[in-house]
């Protein structure tokens, strides 16, 4: 354990904060320098066909050791972290035999993980929880996957008795930003299953996500001198704004929401009078109800370019990912075949939905079915951020035994 708590320190502690808007994949140089680090770590394990694309894709395979023909699986994790929360200069703080109480951090007296706000840790005493220092996110999102895989890889090249097939190991990066498959070469993985690994707790298999879209808004005004604005100004921010106050929060947002309710979400907002532009993440379960949500953004903005037709007020909609359900239909041992990984570490597997999207989104919308698995990760993309050690132990057991189970039918 004290191994996995120093390869899980090592990769959190390497800045590798996506950042959105840029063109470059990855989008910041420090995803490179973690997959370049990975790669080499592969490399150290023998597994084959070790490579970092020009992309910083890192992949591997952790060759067969059983003679007759098996099918390839995948694992998949991704090196960035969300842009939400600073990655920079990340320092765990490592709460070991866990007292079962509140957990204050260190480096920011008004952060404290509180039992009343994460009821996972009331279940945790005596295990050891990993927290930043309140300053940065833990990165938890999804090193504890890399982690988790890693160890993996690390059993399975230790132990040539474990029967299992080919295994492909696929690190991506920008999987915060919507970009983490864009390179990502299906026929060169030729796997007949993915598995992510980006989940909360144990003993999840999360096997449908949310349709997404991205909807931009942009208004532009006319910019003049304040002092002479009268009649002739039209201040984009004020439109803008009332754009935004004429959305039904109170009933479609990520606040109001929960289990399968969809939501509109602004997230971003800038600009100044003569041009301001926000962006709206569109998400629901069922994929024609992102429908449904535009037209209700194209509703306001008729209403606004009637009230101010010398604002021009755009709406352009953006296609993210979709629900994975449909995709996994088409070879249902993938979930089935987790589920008897987990039953075989001693864990009751639960299908869960994921408020969110993952790789597995997009990998299996391209015909690689990819449900998401439980890695340990809680309170992502925020600087409350935490897992817990046994629980990336655990992900790391249930690859192993879905190695096996994926061989012995």
């Amino acid at each position: 354990m004290d191994a996995l708590l120093e390869r899980f320190c090592r990769y959190v502690k390497v800045d590798t904060q996506a950042a959105e808007g840029r063109e470059s994949y990855p989008s910041t140089p420090g995803q490179l320098d973690l997959a370049r680090m990975l790669a080499g770590e592969l490399g150290a394990l023998r597994l084959s066909d070790v490579s970092m694309d020009e992309h910083g894709i890192v992949t591997g395979t952790i060759p067969p050791t059983t003679a007759g023909p098996l099918p390839a699986i995948a694992w998949f994790a991704h090196v960035d972290t969300s842009p939400e929360t600073s990655g920079r200069n990340v320092k765990p703080v490592v709460h070991r035999n866990y007292d079962g109480q509140d957990i204050p951090l260190p480096g920011d007296p008004h952060k404290v993980l509180c039992l009343e706000e994460n009821p996972a840790l009331k279940e945790l005493a005596g295990k050891t929880i990993v927290t930043s220092d309140g300053t940065t996110l833990l990165g938890a999102d999804d090193k504890a996957g890399l982690t988790a895989i890693m160890e993996a890889a690390a059993r399975l090249m230790a132990d040539p008795k474990i029967e299992h097939g080919p295994i492909r190991v696929c690190f991506t990066c920008d999987e915060e930003i919507g970009h983490g498959v864009d390179h990502v070469d299906l026929g060169q993985l030729d796997a007949v299953a993915g598995y992510t690994l980006d989940g909360e707790g144990a003993g999840q298999i999360e096997n449908e996500t949310f349709s997404a879209d991205l909807a931009t808004v942009t208004v532009r005004g006319v910019n003049t001198h304040p002092s002479s604005g009268k009649g002739k100004m039209v201040n984009a921010i004020r439109i803008a704004a009332d754009f935004l106050s004429r959305l039904p929060w109170q009933w479609m947002s990520p606040e109001t929401t929960d289990g399968r309710d969809g939501f509109l979400h602004p997230y971003r907002i800038e600009g100044g009078v003569a041009q301001a532009s926000f962006k709206v993440l569109l998400r629901d379960f069922e994929t024609p109800a992102l429908a449904v949500q535009a037209a209700l953004l194209e509703s306001v903005a008729a209403a606004l370019r009637a009230e101010h037709p010398k604002a021009r007020i755009d709406i352009t909609v953006t296609k993210q990912y979709r629900n994975m359900r449909e995709g996994l239909s088409k070879e249902p041992r993938a979930v089935a075949y987790a589920q008897e990984a987990m039953r075989r570490v001693g864990l009751t597997p639960q299908l869960s939905i994921i408020r969110g999207g993952t790789d597995g989104s997009r990998l299996t919308e391209m015909g690689l079915p990819t449900p998401n698995l439980s890695t340990g990760e809680h309170n992502p993309h925020s600087p409350l951020e935490w897992t817990c050690l046994e629980e990336i132990d655990t992900a790391a057991r249930v690859l192993v035994a879905l190695a096996q189970v994926w061989a012995s039918r």
